[in-house]
């Protein structure tokens, strides 16, 4: 961990520093010495304090295990202006570019004849700083929204899906589904109610939670389960576990003690009305036909991998329609889609998709991208079906950008002749 602080510390400070070229440009032509050294001061003052808040705030937070608001409120500024000084570099770094290839070819002989005027290298120096700035207040507009409002920005995505041997009185079926509650990070109690209005709103005939409930602790849930309790279902409520859900990131004295808590979060689950399926599967009957609700525990490249499909499977019949929770949807990528008995749908979470990216109807990207193949929305092989869930809540940096908090209601339909 010291070796990880130590090594952004230093990426930071020479951002900073290339920042600060740009800084300095703009204020080259002020007229006032004062003014420009107390600008320059303070904004290393700033930025030194912020870098030495994060590295301590992730030291407080990941070696001893406390989360506090001054300790998010780093975490949060820190990102912000990374990813703002990023494209701000990006600008100034493509304008060096281009004066380091005009000097090679100058210097090449390939351009010995001087032009009749020099070019007014430090206005074009300025202007570029100036575009840089204007280019950079984009992403620090948006990490503050995200901050703010967009962490609760929750949104509904509806998709209807087509399956030849969907039984037919489940045709019309309607499944709502949340992932990633991260109980631990709500910091809005009526937001989250606004939330929860919003699934209660969508009257779905079935309610699936796929997983991480918590951070770490079972406690997390309680200010919350009375809320949470309030989703309600005809066809009933259920959930699985996440990696999360496990405390396996929480500093426990004792291996009892992190059992003790997984046990009160199965408890917490019972007392909201959620059904928790433990690599097992229930049998939802309509109209006469059998639809299979399988839920594994977790199963994760790079995670814990509990989870037992075919123990999960066991009573159901091999031709019977199928719908899988699974937390992680690397689960789906290296064994559900090629796994021998069919499994029709499967929905997961785990991504959150990143909290960061963009999402239009031309570009979708995230940098989840480069770590699940399938971070986000549908993806389908051989006829099965997955869903990735974006999350409910948000884990780590405290707030969303691009990628808004999504409640996800899915209509099956039998596809017709």
């Amino acid at each position: 961990m010291s070796q990880f602080i130590l090594t952004l510390g230093v990426i930071s400070l020479f951002m900073n520093w290339y920042v600060f070229q740009g800084i300095k440009r703009l204020t080259a032509d002020w007229r006032s010495k004062q003014a420009r050294l107390a600008v320059h001061l303070v904004y290393w003052l700033f930025f030194i304090g912020l870098i030495a808040g994060f590295a301590y705030s992730i030291y407080i937070r990941f070696t001893l295990d406390q989360a506090t608001p001054f300790i998010q409120w780093f975490i949060n500024a820190f990102l912000t202006f990374f990813v703002t000084q990023l494209v701000f570099i990006l600008v100034l770094f493509a304008e060096d570019i281009y004066r380091a290839i005009v000097a090679l070819i100058r210097f090449s002989g390939k351009s010995r004849k001087k032009p009749k005027q020099e070019p007014l290298v430090p206005e074009r120096r300025k202007f570029v700083s100036q575009a840089a700035l204007l280019l950079a207040s984009i992403p620090f507009a948006s990490f503050l929204y995200g901050v703010t409002r967009g962490k609760y920005d929750y949104t509904v995505h509806r998709h209807t899906l087509y399956f030849d041997d969907l039984p037919e009185a489940f045709d019309g079926f309607t499944i709502t589904q949340i992932s990633d509650v991260h109980a631990g990070s709500f910091d809005d109690p009526e937001a989250v109610r606004r939330g929860i209005e919003l699934i209660k709103a969508q009257q779905s005939d079935l309610f699936v939670f796929t997983g991480d409930l918590v951070n770490d602790h079972a406690e997390e849930i309680v200010p919350y389960m009375e809320v949470f309790s309030q989703i309600k279902a005809p066809y009933g409520q259920y959930s699985i576990l996440g990696n999360h859900d496990y405390g396996l990131y929480a500093d426990w004295a004792t291996e009892a003690e992190q059992e003790e808590n997984l046990e009160m979060l199965k408890q917490h689950q019972a007392e909201m009305g959620w059904r928790l399926l433990l690599d097992e599967n229930v049998i939802i009957e309509k109209g006469g036909q059998k639809l299979a609700l399988v839920g594994v525990e977790n199963w994760g490249e790079g995670f814990i991998k509990e989870g037992d499909l075919g123990k999960a499977l066991q009573g159901v019949e091999e031709d019977a329609f199928k719908v899988l929770l699974s937390h992680d949807p690397s689960h789906w990528e290296s064994v559900v889609k090629e796994y021998p008995a069919p499994v029709h749908l499967t929905l997961s979470g785990h991504t959150h998709g990143m909290q960061f990216g963009i999402e239009t109807p031309l570009v979708r990207w995230s940098p989840a991208k480069y770590r699940y193949e399938n971070w986000a929305g549908l993806a389908e092989a051989k006829e099965r079906l997955l869903y990735v869930n974006r999350g409910f809540g948000f884990l780590g940096f405290s707030g969303r950008v691009g990628i808004w908090p999504e409640i996800t209601v899915l209509e099956l339909r039998k596809r017709s002749a």
